[in-house]
């Protein structure tokens, strides 16, 4: 089923994210924890793609299991290292395969590699080669506190337009810990002229180190409420876990109650998170 109808429907949408292994020897871990989050009957689960495309094998047999136990997935597909040839062909294999999403990225420009020299310098440039190609459900990704490359707040919501211009259908957020970043996100897009479906991104934060350094990568500044939970109980792994299911919970339960009926959850191929964050929204996803 295509993404842009699931997320429209009036019952909230609830969709979990797995990532690829690095080597084949960790697969069967990976696939297992897919399988697992698959049984939670998620909206739909998406499925990373490696930087410069070098896990992309694995992107494509997670997608490809996921279809088997009739869950949706959204495959990302980054352009950076791309060709139009080796695009054409992954679009290929992805609409033989049954495949109907894709979440259109540019990725990370490999060291050394003058972005003069690649075939596709933005997402826009990958989401019009694949609307080109035809048959896939297209959406984007957005930074609700500006991409860190961008100029200004004005110049990313720019650059989204051209996103939309060019085929993208839907946007996912990048992780947020304070709603109002999300809402006032959307009123500049709104404000803007942009009226696009938008799913928001939650991480449930389970490990202090990793997310210090996601956010530091990212530019996603934490509130002091959050900071204040990592500082008490970052040292304790246990207690970390269950405040960060219940921070991720609260955030998730405003976002439906304030009318976000699509939310995306980084569950980074942790089958537990996602059934705890699923028990705690049973009623409210009915």
């Amino acid at each position: 089923m295509k993404i842009s109808e699931i997320i429209r429907r009036e019952k909230p949408s609830l969709s979990f994210e797995v990532f690829p292994p690095k080597t084949g020897a960790a697969f069967q871990d990976v696939s297992a924890a897919a399988t697992a989050i698959a049984d939670l009957q998620p909206s739909y689960i998406s499925v990373t793609y490696g930087a410069g495309g070098g896990t992309s094998r694995y992107t494509f047999d997670l997608a490809e299991a996921l279809l088997k136990k009739g869950t949706t997935p959204l495959v990302h597909l980054s352009c950076i290292a791309a060709t139009p040839q080796t695009i054409a062909a992954q679009l290929a294999t992805l609409r033989e395969m049954g495949v109907e999403n894709i979440l259109a990225l540019r990725g990370d420009l490999p060291e050394g590699t003058k972005a003069d020299a690649l075939s596709y310098r933005y997402a826009s440039d990958l989401t019009e080669e694949i609307r080109k190609f035809g048959g896939f459900c297209i959406g984007g990704a957005c930074y609700p506190e500006t991409h860190p490359e961008s100029a200004s707040g004005a110049a990313d919501i720019e650059s989204l337009k051209i996103k939309v211009e060019k085929g993208c259908e839907f946007l996912t957020t990048q992780m947020f810990f304070d709603n109002n970043i999300l809402y006032n996100f959307i009123y500049r897009m709104y404000k803007a002229g942009l009226d696009i479906p938008v799913v928001a991104g939650i991480m449930p934060v389970t490990n202090p180190v990793q997310i210090k350094r996601i956010c530091a990568i990212s530019g996603t500044s934490l509130p002091q409420r959050f900071i204040r939970i990592v500082d008490r109980y970052g040292d304790n792994p246990a207690a970390m876990k269950q405040a960060g299911i219940a921070y991720a919970t609260e955030q998730i339960i405003d976002l439906f109650a304030n009318g976000i009926n699509a939310v995306h959850v980084y569950s980074m191929n942790k089958p537990d998170v996602a059934k705890a964050i699923k028990d705690n929204l049973s009623e409210i996803l009915k």
